[in-house]
């Protein structure tokens, strides 16, 4: 079975469980975030292991879940957690989840993140739109045979973080008060942290954070023609920055610590998607 056809698969076995409900919009949501999803209305619960062909996280703060419901009053689809690649997954499988909720008929993708703050005048807790990525994980999401009902087999990836859904964002941001940074987002393989040569040379390329995820998503939704919107939440300062270890216990914390915000930002902004 293709790749197409195990998109098509799982979106019959998500579409016969979701109750009529068809998702304007998806997010996928990152370490630690996965809680804005509970406060779904009309919300539908779907564990990844009860979906055909869905890849199963193995990272704390991922919960494993695809829910259903809506938010202001409009219909969404969240993902509660993501795969990786560190986790042995290939590239191609950590994009297949962002694939299908594109398939849903989505009419805009939102992927969130924690990250690693580079640039200086970021703080643990801010939030930043993503304008632009780095890959240097050394993964590309289409690679292997192109299937064109999918998209084409070379797309263009210079507006792969749609100028107008980031606007839209910065406005929900300025109605609900949300500091919202802006910059680079530079996706690394993992899962060890990065050295503070790394974090130095990622400055001098244009970065503004670093994470392990993301990317293959984006890729995946631009190659399927769906706009795509990033917000990285700033868990930690990266390697060098700042003066403490590193740790996973410190990502989640901070992003415990800003869910409230998120999801206020989050609670404004996917309606205005869903209508756009």
């Amino acid at each position: 079975m293709g790749l197409y056809e195990q998109v098509q698969e799982t979106v019959q076995a998500i579409r016969q469980r979701a109750g009529g409900l068809t998702p304007r919009v998806g997010i996928i949501l990152g370490s630690g975030l996965g809680a804005f999803a509970d406060s779904f209305e009309r919300k539908v619960v779907i564990p990844y292991a009860e979906l055909p062909h869905f890849p199963h996280s193995s990272v704390p703060g991922h919960a494993g879940r695809l829910v259903l419901g809506l938010v202001g009053g409009e219909p969404v689809v969240a993902m509660q957690g993501r795969v990786h690649s560190y986790e042995g997954y290939s590239s191609v499988q950590v994009a297949f989840p962002a694939r299908v909720l594109c398939a849903l008929g989505i009419r805009g993708l939102v992927v969130t993140n924690a990250a690693g703050g580079i640039n200086s005048q970021f703080a643990p807790g801010d939030l930043m739109a993503i304008t632009d990525h780095l890959n240097l994980s050394g993964w590309n999401a289409l690679t292997g045979p192109n299937d064109d009902r999918l998209g084409p087999r070379f797309p263009d990836m210079s507006r792969a973080y749609a100028p107008s859904l980031r606007e839209l964002l910065l406005q929900s941001a300025q109605r609900t008060q949300v500091l919202l940074r802006q910059g680079v987002y530079v996706m690394v393989s993992g899962p060890s942290y990065e050295t503070p040569a790394e974090i130095r040379m990622f400055r001098t390329l244009g970065a503004d954070a670093v994470g392990m995820s993301t990317v293959p998503e984006v890729v995946a939704a631009s190659h399927m023609s769906v706009p795509v919107v990033g917000i990285s939440c700033i868990t930690n300062l990266a390697a060098g920055v700042g003066d403490k270890p590193l740790t996973h216990e410190e990502v989640a914390e901070t992003a415990n610590r800003v869910a409230g915000i998120f999801s206020r930002l989050l609670t404004d902004f996917l309606p205005v998607v869903a209508r756009a």
